[in-house]
């Protein structure tokens, strides 16, 4: 009995040793959070719109009802990041023709309507996710969150946080030409 107790300790100390090493690995990225739903189906949901915004709402329905791969976006009008993103998402919804839809994620209806008054909406369409329903069939793990699905509803791409900066937006255009969702070519 004396040398399971001996043993317990050198276990765990290997278990942790694993777990940092691990955790410094230099090919390891920490910002990718995988996802289960890449080259799966987007999830089932049917959102209303957000009163106050002259856009329909969003259900999966609407995803496969395009010529082309959409972007959906999660976002909300008490998240900072997503107000430093929302002029990244409206630059390529103007400048490429980007199909750009939106979950809006327990938000109230109000403070939604005021911000895409004030910072100009670039959404087609817009689903109003107040309970947060439609963000856990989705995996999000918080706002901003973005997916490229592609025009038979499969989820191509899953890009967590803000598109801002350089890397970010080098690295989101890339999964957007991937998918063949870019209507021009890019450029200036």
């Amino acid at each position: 009995m004396k040398r399971l107790f001996a043993v317990v300790p050198l276990a765990v100390a290997v278990v942790l040793g694993g777990f940092f090493l691990w955790g410094l690995n230099p090919e390891r990225d920490p910002s990718e959070i995988p996802s289960v739903l890449i080259s799966q189906p987007a999830p089932e949901f049917d959102l209303p719109s957000v009163p106050g915004v002259d856009v329909p709402g969003l259900g999966r329905a609407d995803l496969t009802d395009t010529p082309g791969p959409v972007v959906i976006n999660v976002f909300a009008s008490w998240c900072v990041p997503c107000k430093a993103e929302h002029a990244v998402l409206t630059r390529f919804v103007e400048r490429y023709g980007l199909r750009l839809f939106g979950i809006n994620y327990k938000d109230e209806p109000k403070d939604a309507a005021t911000w895409l008054s004030d910072l100009g909406n670039p959404y087609a369409r817009i689903g109003s996710d107040r309970s947060g329903r439609a963000g856990i069939e989705w995996g999000i793990s918080g706002v901003p969150e973005t997916f490229i699905v592609g025009r038979d509803g499969t989820v191509l791409y899953r890009y967590v946080g803000p598109i801002v900066g350089e890397e970010a937006v080098a690295k989101f255009t890339t999964a957007l030409t991937q998918a063949g969702a870019l209507d021009r070519e890019l450029g200036s």
